[in-house]
Order: C-alpha cells, then sequence, then structure tokens
C-alpha cells in the first residue's frame, strides 16, 4: 500500500433515535446519529412501525373513513 494516500480509519460511535448505540470503524471521523436501526426497523423486529409525516396517514384515513360510511 502506498503511505499517506488512504483515509484515516477510525473507530466512531452510532446513535439511533431510538436510543440504541454502538460502536463501529469509519473514514467518517466523527460520530453518527441516525434515525433507524437494526433494533428499532420493522423488517429486523418484526412489527409495523407508521411513520406520520404531517399528518399524512391521518389524512388518509379521514378520506377512506368517509367513502366506507357513504357506501
Amino acid at each position: 500500500m502506498k503511505l499517506k494516500i488512504h483515509p484515516e480509519y477510525k473507530e466512531i460511535t452510532i446513535t439511533c433515535s431510538c436510543g440504541h448505540s454502538f460502536k463501529t470503524r469509519s473514514t467518517l471521523g466523527k460520530d453518527l446519529h441516525v434515525e433507524v436501526c437494526s433494533a428499532c426497523h420493522p423488517f429486523f423486529t418484526g412489527k409495523q412501525k407508521i411513520v406520520d409525516t404531517a399528518g399524512r396517514v391521518e389524512k388518509f384515513r379521514q378520506k377512506y373513513a368517509k367513502k366506507k360510511a357513504a357506501a
């Protein structure tokens, strides 16, 4: 390997919004904050979690509840 051309490979801490954190190595060089990790992602946990962005899920439910009641 050539010297002084590769980035530093340091240990960093990754912290999820659910509170889970773990250590890994990266060339980023600073700690990282993520929104979803393997401890809270529905694929790994088997639990469905609806992330409501700006009330879209509630608006969808209200829209189709009216149509169902009318029918």
